[in-house]
């Protein structure tokens, strides 16, 4: 299924350490697409790996996550408001 990924982690109460580590997570499952958000193709069971080892860090009281889920890729339009990132300059 294709996954969009998006969390919001306010920095106060070790927030900074909590947001840098999500990052480092979420980056082994998705691609980095701008800031706090994540996109690709993942299995249901890499979806749930990827749930249970964020539910390790994120603070219920303070955190969130949202997960946008499609069958495929191609039922999704996506636009571009203001500069496209350039995917090419993820490569070395």
């Amino acid at each position: 299924m294709y996954v969009i990924l998006i969390y919001d982690i306010p920095l106060e109460e070790k927030g900074s350490r909590v947001s840098r580590n999500v990052f480092k997570i979420c980056k082994k499952y998705l691609s980095h697409v701008q800031k706090s958000v994540f996109e690709g193709e993942l299995s249901l069971g890499l979806l749930k790996q990827l749930e249970a080892e964020l539910s390790e860090w994120i603070r219920e009281d303070m955190d969130s996550i949202i997960v946008f889920k499609s069958r495929n890729k191609r039922w999704l339009e996506k636009d571009f408001w203001g500069v496209e990132d350039d995917r090419t300059s993820n490569f070395f």
